[in-house]
C-alpha cells in the first residue's frame, strides 16, 4: 500500500511541475490578451503558453512572419523565417529542482527507482499531450524535441534526487550492493567516489553563487542604463509588465553568462561582438533593457575575476580533505594517488557542469548576426576546470603540518561505508567489554 501511495505522489508531482510551468507562461499571457483585445481566443492562448513553456525547456521555436506583415514593414524576405533557441532557463530550472524534490521524497519513502520511473513516465505523457495540442501556424517546434527536452529536465532532477537519497539511506538494491563492494576495499579508496562528487558539487554550487553575485552587482551598477532602455521603449503598463516578467525568466541564463565572464572566455553576442574581461566589442543589439547590464568597455580590474574560481576550488578542496578519514593510517588517506584523483575529479566535474550550463545558455536571438549568442561551452568548461582544479590542488596536494597530521589521526572516524556497516558493532563490543570489567 505504501509503495502505491509513493507512485501516486510521484505522478502528482509530475502533474504539478508541468501545470505550474504552464500557469507561469499562460496566466500573464491571458491577462494581456484580454486587456489588449477585450476578448480571448483560448486556443491561441493555449498554443502560445505551451510554446513558451517548451521554449523555456530549450526547445527551438521556428518563427515564420506572415507575408502581409513582411510586405507592410519592408522586412527583407530572407529574414522572415528564423529560429529562436536562447531559452529562458527559469522554466527548466524549476522543472529540474521540482523533479529533484520528488525523487528525494520517493527515496525517503523507500521506493526511489519506481517513484522516479513513474514520475518520468507521467511527465513524458503530459509533455506529449502538450506538444500534440499546441501546434501553431506562425511558430513551430519539432514534435520529438517538444516531448524529449522537457522530459529530460524532469528525469535528470528526479533521478538525481532518488540517487542521492538511495546513497544516503540505502535502497536494498544496486546502490547498497555497490556501497558494500566499495567498503570491502582497503585504505581510504572507498570514500573517494563520494568525496569526489561532494567536492564537485561544492565547486559547482560555489561557481553558481559567484555568477549570481557578479550579476547582482552588475544589475545595481548598471541600473541607470537598464532604466534608460526601458524608458526608450515607450511601453504601456501591460507591455512593461510582460517585458519585466520575460526578463525575470531570463535571469538564470544571464547568471550563466556572468559565470562565463568571470571564467575568462566571456560571452559572444553575435558575429563580431564579444564581452569578456580581456576586452569588450559590442555591435548592434536588440533594445532589451536587461542587456544594459553588459559592460561597455574593458578594465584591467576584470582580470581579477579569475581569482574567484580559484577560491571556489580551494574551498572545495578544503571541504573534501577535511572529510577524508583514514581507515588504517593517515598515510593511506593522504596518499598521493587519492589526493590527485580527488583534485582531478573536482576539476572535471566543475568543468563539465559549467560547460553543460553554457550549452543551455546559448542559442539564437533572431535572424542574421543574432543567430549565435552565448558563451563558448568548450572554452568555459576548460577555463573553469583549470581554475577550480588549481584552487583544489592548493588545498588537497599541499603537505600537512605535523600537528595537523597528529590531530587528524586522533580525531579520525571510520570511513563513510565503515560508519554505515561497523559503527553499531563497535558500540556493542564496547558495551560487552564494560560488562566484563564490572564482573
Amino acid at each position: 500500500m505504501q509503495r502505491v501511495l509513493v507512485l501516486l505522489l510521484s505522478a502528482l508531482d509530475a502533474l504539478v511541475a508541468a501545470a505550474v510551468g504552464l500557469a507561469v507562461a499562460g496566466a500573464p499571457l491571458t491577462v494581456f490578451w484580454f486587456v489588449a483585445f477585450g476578448s480571448g481566443d483560448l486556443s491561441a492562448i493555449w498554443q502560445s503558453a505551451a510554446t513558451i513553456w517548451q521554449f523555456g525547456h530549450s526547445v527551438p521555436v521556428a518563427i515564420t512572419l506572415p507575408e502581409v506583415y513582411v510586405a507592410e514593414l519592408g522586412v527583407d524576405a530572407t529574414l522572415a523565417s528564423f529560429t529562436l533557441s536562447l531559452a529562458p532557463l527559469a522554466f527548466a530550472a524549476f522543472t529540474l529542482l521540482f523533479g529533484g524534490r520528488s525523487g528525494a521524497r520517493a527515496g525517503r519513502a523507500g521506493a526511489p527507482w519506481s517513484g522516479a520511473l513513474t514520475g518520468t513516465l507521467v511527465f513524458a505523457a503530459l509533455a506529449s499531450g502538450i506538444a500534440v495540442t499546441s501546434q501553431a501556424s506562425l511558430t513551430g517546434t519539432d514534435l520529438w524535441r517538444a516531448i524529449c527536452y522537457p522530459t529530460a529536465y524532469y528525469a535528470a532532477g528526479v533521478l538525481a534526487g532518488a540517487l542521492h537519497r538511495a546513497w544516503v539511506d540505502g535502497d536494498d538494491g544496486p546502490v547498497d550492493a555497490l556501497r558494500a563492494r566499495l567498503d570491502r576495499a582497503r585504505g581510504a579508496w572507498p570514500e573517494v567516489p563520494e568525496l569526489a562528487v561532494r567536492g564537485g558539487a561544492i565547486a559547482v554550487t560555489g561557481m553558481v553563487a559567484v555568477g549570481a553575485a557578479v550579476l547582482g552587482v552588475a544589475l545595481i551598477v548598471r541600473a541607470p542604463n537598464i532604466v534608460a532602455l526601458s524608458q526608450a521603449g515607450n511601453l504601456d503598463a501591460g507591455g512593461a509588465a510582460v517585458l519585466a516578467l520575460a526578463q525575470l525568466l531570463y535571469l538564470p541564463t544571464l547568471l550563466v553568462w556572468a559565470l562565463s565572464f568571470v571564467a575568462g572566455p566571456g560571452v559572444g553576442l553575435g558575429a563580431g561582438s564579444v564581452v569578456s574581461p580581456a576586452g569588450t566589442q559590442l555591435g548592434v543589439l536588440p533594445g532589451v533593457p536587461i542587456l544594459g547590464v553588459l559592460p561597455e568597455g574593458a578594465s584591467s580590474w576584470y582580470l581579477l575575476f579569475a581569482l574567484l574560481p580559484i577560491a571556489v576550488g580551494a574551498v572545495a578542496g578544503w571541504a573534501t580533505r577535511s572529510r577524508l578519514s583514514p581507515r588504517g593510517s593517515t598515510a593511506d588517506a593522504e596518499s598521493t594517488g587519492i589526493l590527485v584523483t580527488l583534485t582531478l575529479s573536482i576539476a572535471a566535474l566543475a568543468g563539465l557542469a559549467t560547460a553543460l550550463m553554457a550549452v543551455l545558455a546559448s542559442g539564437s536571438m533572431g535572424p542574421g548576426r543574432l543567430s549565435a549568442v552565448g558563451p563558448d561551452a568548450v572554452a568555459v568548461g576548460v577555463a573553469i576546470g583549470v581554475e577550480v582544479g588549481l584552487g583544489a590542488a592548493i588545498l588537497l596536494l599541499s603537505p600537512r603540518r605535523r600537528g595537523d597530521e597528529a590531530a587528524a589521526t586522533t580525531a579520525s572516524e571510520p570511513g563513510v561505508f565503515a560508519r554505515l556497516t561497523g559503527a553499531r558493532g563497535g558500540a556493542d563490543d564496547g558495551a560487552e567489554r564494560a560488562d566484563a570489567a564490572r564482573d
